[in-house]
């Protein structure tokens, strides 16, 4: 089997926890209903009805240049963004997948079943949820905002080897792997990022109230780092999003991000203060977050007064999950998607967006993300019907209350 080589890196937990970004002006699957879902023109290959034609090898390198992949101009109608309440993109990657991995091609199937069967889809709430098909792949400059050329040149080019082999394995990454459809189904999910960003900035200058945003995404991207993939990571989509709004319309940045680093790690030069790490014991759960996100995370947003607030959803942090060492519930999900929601309408006009990541076990991973659905259509959580009060244990609150305590010290709040 071949490998694929990039520097090795230790492998960070990624959590829900919101990225904020200060932003300025913007430029899947089945269909459901012709008034609840929507295409982006441009592309010559047709999505409607097959998650499997989102994106197929190109058995000659999966060459993807600027050409073929152009800009569009949303095809949503502005009466449509008015009367959203959520507009999402999915892209399942079906391709990227190997056998008896977590992060495997079942997860957003998963997750969209969850929708449909729990009535949250386009099917059942027409113009209050909105999916953007065909939108466009992220271009390699799109990236390359992110990730270093010759990460994205050398992965472009071993497609070639994965399409032989089967699967290749990427070396000093941990259990990072790609098969031969993964580099254009990485560039689709970041793609997805992208249209969101520019559908919130174009809801936003309709009206006050524009619809949130989700990324039903894979492959996930919140480990990956500038010099190449990590821990199931391949592209950053969250921060191929973010750099695209700065470029692309002028916006500020500033990170509150998850497991990226020690508590005491700032940032540096003109970014010194705008890092904020916040390492929960093992066992924290549903009192550790909110006491986290009411005494920390949100008076830093309320000091920074973001734009637009990016939030990178991992959903392994569920007591259930398999990769968790931590105990949040269906209901912690709902609380932080209904406390980000109001802190983003404090602050920034609404503007929200939601990054799948994370998240390993189908049944949490589904019901959670629903339950953030809820939260943004203001609906009472459905966490009782999943969540077993047995399962949980006594959280480590003295540990909890020290981190907390650590970090307001560090940034002053």
């Amino acid at each position: 089997m071949e490998q694929l080589w990039v520097p090795s890196l230790p492998i960070l937990g990624g959590r829900m926890l919101p990225l904020l970004r200060h932003c300025c002006d913007f430029g899947s699957h089945h269909a459901l209903t012709w008034r609840s879902i929507f295409q982006t023109s441009g592309r010559e290959q047709k999505q409607i009805r097959s998650w499997s034609a989102q994106c197929s090898a190109n058995h000659e390198g999966a060459s993807v240049s600027e050409k073929d992949s152009p800009k569009t101009i949303l095809a949503v109608p502005d009466n449509s963004l008015l009367d959203a309440r959520i507009l999402y993109c999915t892209s399942p990657a079906l391709g990227h997948n190997k056998e008896a991995h977590p992060e495997s091609n079942k997860r957003v199937p998963a997750i969209v079943d969850a929708l449909e069967k729990l009535e949250l889809s386009p099917k059942h709430r027409g113009s209050q949820v909105l999916e953007i098909q065909n939108f466009n792949p992220a271009s390699l400059d799109d990236v390359a905002r992110v990730h270093s050329r010759s990460y994205i040149t050398g992965l472009q080019k071993a497609m070639s080897a994965a399409a032989d082999e089967g699967l290749i394995l990427i070396e000093g990454t941990g259990p990072t792997y790609a098969t031969e459809t993964t580099f254009q189904e990485s560039l689709l999910s970041a793609g997805a990022g992208i249209t969101l960003v520019d559908s919130m900035v174009a809801a936003s200058k309709l009206g006050p109230n524009p619809p949130l945003g989700f990324a039903l995404v894979r492959p996930p991207g919140h480990h990956a780092v500038p010099q190449g993939p990590m821990g199931f990571c391949v592209f950053g989509n969250i921060a191929v999003a973010a750099r695209y709004a700065q470029h692309q319309h002028g916006l500020k940045q500033f990170g509150s991000y998850p497991g990226t680093g020690k508590i005491n790690e700032v940032g540096q030069g003109d970014g010194e203060g705008t890092t904020l790490n916040l390492p929960l014991p093992g066992g924290s759960g549903d009192y550790a977050m909110r006491c986290a996100f009411d005494e920390v995370i949100a008076p830093s947003a309320q000091r920074f007064k973001p734009d637009i607030i990016l939030v990178s959803a991992g959903y392994d942090a569920h007591a259930l999950d398999p990769l968790a060492g931590l105990q949040f519930t269906t209901g912690t999900f709902y609380m932080l998607a209904s406390s980000i929601k109001q802190l983003a309408k404090e602050l920034c006009g609404g503007r929200c967006i939601f990054f799948l990541e994370g998240g390993y076990n189908l049944q949490t991973l589904s019901s959670s993300v629903a339950d953030t659905f809820r939260a943004f259509l203001d609906e009472p959580s459905l966490a009782a019907q999943f969540d077993d009060p047995a399962m949980l244990f006594e959280e480590p609150t003295r540990r909890i209350k020290e981190a907390i305590e650590n970090a307001k010290g560090i940034h002053s709040l």
